[in-house]
């Protein structure tokens, strides 16, 4: 991490939360709503995770990325959030659309279905192999890094991201066999 940047950040003001919001809002929006399934928590814990920073960025020490930093909080705001006996009692899942552009309306839809059911199949496993997967293939983030945001050993980060394609994958195969006996 550049120190110019980090200086940047440990001086906080406005022009820079919206730079940080701006580069990051929606990393942090789509983690947090793949953490909810629930567009209007995802929006409230967006917001919360920019206050926390910008109440808080005295509290970054650098050891991670900014990314890795807001993703670990996003995290945290989103089990919080979920650990509330009403959330318990009332939270709907949403379902993920996937926005295109210059494509006819056939192809769009086409890909949109196939992407649906893909994130279906995702929110179908338990949480500690959705998160690994999530983290690793959207966010891009490495082993490392998803070890530090979960704070499980990269071990276990590794055996779980391998277990979650195995479960994806006998998803995915057991879709195609029902289709091919239709």
């Amino acid at each position: 991490m550049s120190e110019q940047y980090l200086k940047f950040i440990t001086e906080m003001d406005s022009v820079s939360l919206n730079h940080l919001m701006d580069q990051y809002g929606q990393d942090v929006w789509n983690y947090a709503f793949f953490l909810t399934k629930n567009r209007n928590a995802a929006d409230d814990i967006t917001q919360d995770v920019f206050i926390q920073v910008y109440n808080h960025v005295d509290s970054f020490r650098g050891e991670a990325s900014i990314k890795t930093w807001l993703l670990t909080i996003t995290r945290n705001m989103s089990r919080n959030f979920l650990q509330t006996a009403f959330i318990r009692k009332v939270l709907l899942v949403d379902i993920v659309k996937s926005i295109g552009s210059s494509r006819s309306a056939e192809e769009m839809y086409i890909e949109e279905e196939a992407a649906n059911e893909i994130w279906k199949k995702i929110f179908k496993l338990p949480t500690k192999y959705r998160e690994v997967l999530v983290l690793q293939a959207k966010y891009q983030l490495s082993i490392a890094e998803i070890s530090d945001i979960l704070k499980i050993p990269q071990g276990t980060v590794k055996s779980r991201l391998s277990d979650a394609r195995k479960k994806m994958k006998q998803l995915l195969t057991k879709e195609e066999l029902l289709h091919e006996s239709i």
